[in-house]
């Protein structure tokens, strides 16, 4: 069972114009709408490679009852706690003369006590801890940067593995509670650790795992990815499929990783499936929206190797 904690998603809006000048009017008939946020792009992804996610997320406002129908439209299973703040809204433009995507993303609103305190409950209650998995993705919400801290230890007491991906502040507080698995890219684990950005991947993921005991892996682009869990350290080499949508794909690559390792796949079968749904999100516009056959296509094409570890 995978539960998935959406602590800021927001209404995703992306934007495809042929070309994009500053100060200029851009006209296009294509938009594409999503209900968005690290955390819901992750358990899209993950429902796309076979798993049945949980999401409780915050939503409030207009902007939040229109993602809530909009994931009742997908058939997603979701518990929304309503709050008095409004719920973001995110933009990409993707340019068709560019590399590259110009984006604008809404910071979230703080969230009020009452409503944190509802959402703890509504997650405590749907972890059923069979042993099953709780994923926590993206920032927290102004003001909260211990409320990631708090959801892994909750976990811990609910008996289900906790996987984290957050970055800035909240990171080193949610290191610490020592989650299963801590996924974040390799700029993210620089800042953590107070390196230079180009520290090797192998180095800073011993580093994260000797502190907190956790499944380690470190995403680079479209370098890769490394993957520790104790000795055994994978490097998996993406095929160079670049699409023009990379947006969300570090979303898509966890929650296919979360959902293979849910269903009991070994360490370099997640890996090689989270590269694939990484590399598929990036080829169409819709953070976490990806087609299975894309996946089975790119899956086969994943190199991956082990790299020598000191742990």
């Amino acid at each position: 069972m995978l539960t998935v904690a959406a602590l800021t998603p927001s209404l995703d809006l992306t934007y495809l114009v042929p070309t994009l000048a500053v100060g200029e009017i851009h006209r296009t008939p294509s938009l594409v709408r999503c209900a968005g946020g690290k955390a819901l792009n992750m358990a899209r992804a993950a429902t796309t490679v076979g798993a049945n996610p949980q999401v409780v997320a915050i939503l409030g406002g207009e902007t939040g009852d229109l993602l809530t129908a909009m994931l009742r439209h997908e058939a997603m299973s979701l518990v929304a706690v309503p709050s008095p703040a409004e719920t973001r809204i995110c933009v990409s433009i993707a340019a068709a003369d560019a590399p590259g995507l110009t984006e604008v993303y809404q910071e979230a609103a703080a969230v009020p006590d009452e409503v944190w305190t509802a959402f703890q409950a509504a997650l405590e209650q749907g972890l059923t801890g069979d042993p099953g998995w709780l994923s926590i993705s993206g920032r927290a919400p102004t003001g909260s940067t211990a409320g990631v801290a708090e959801l892994v230890r909750l976990g811990h007491r609910r008996g289900v593995r906790v996987a984290v991906d957050t970055h800035g502040e909240a990171l080193p507080e949610a290191v610490a509670a020592r989650p299963a698995l801590v996924k974040v890219n390799r700029y993210e684990a620089a800042e953590l650790l107070q390196v230079a950005a180009d520290t090797e991947l192998l180095a800073m993921a011993e580093a994260i795992r000797s502190s907190s005991g956790a499944l380690v892996v470190l995403t680079d682009g479209v370098a890769g990815s490394l993957a520790l869990d104790g000795e055994l350290a994978l490097h998996a080499d993406a095929p160079q499929l670049l699409g023009r949508f990379p947006v969300g794909s570090g979303d898509s690559f966890l929650g296919g990783l979360v959902a293979a390792l849910d269903r009991q796949a070994d360490l370099e079968q997640a890996l090689r499936l989270a590269t694939a749904c990484g590399v598929a999100n990036a080829l169409m516009p819709g953070q976490g929206h990806f087609d299975a056959g894309a996946v089975d296509d790119i899956a086969p094409q994943v190199r991956i190797w082990r790299v020598s570890s000191g742990c």
